[in-house]
């Protein structure tokens, strides 16, 4: 039979997963719960006073700019690969 978490623990890993800027399979795997449980957890939690509209506004704010970082990154990439690409051409 699997192991039964208490409310607690089920509100803990909400607050990990919505406010630590970890992946929810990261959060998972962390606290050896399945990803499927621990998004029916956030689901069922999202609008709850487990996590305060601060720590839920930075959680955003975080998102925005790991993705802004990410996409920064890509075109850092693609500029390199071009600079390469470039150099190697004669005029």
């Amino acid at each position: 039979m699997g192991l039964k978490r208490t409310d607690e623990f089920r509100a803990d890993a909400v607050r990990i997963a919505l406010t630590r800027g970890l992946s929810r399979k990261q959060v998972a795997s962390d606290l050896d719960v399945g990803l499927s449980t621990l998004n029916k957890w956030v689901t069922a939690h999202r609008d709850t006073d487990v996590v305060s509209d601060k720590d839920l506004d930075l959680a955003r704010e975080n998102e925005r700019l790991r993705r802004e970082n990410r996409i920064l990154k890509e075109e850092r990439e693609i500029l390199k690969k071009a600079t390469q690409f470039f150099a190697g051409q004669e005029p």
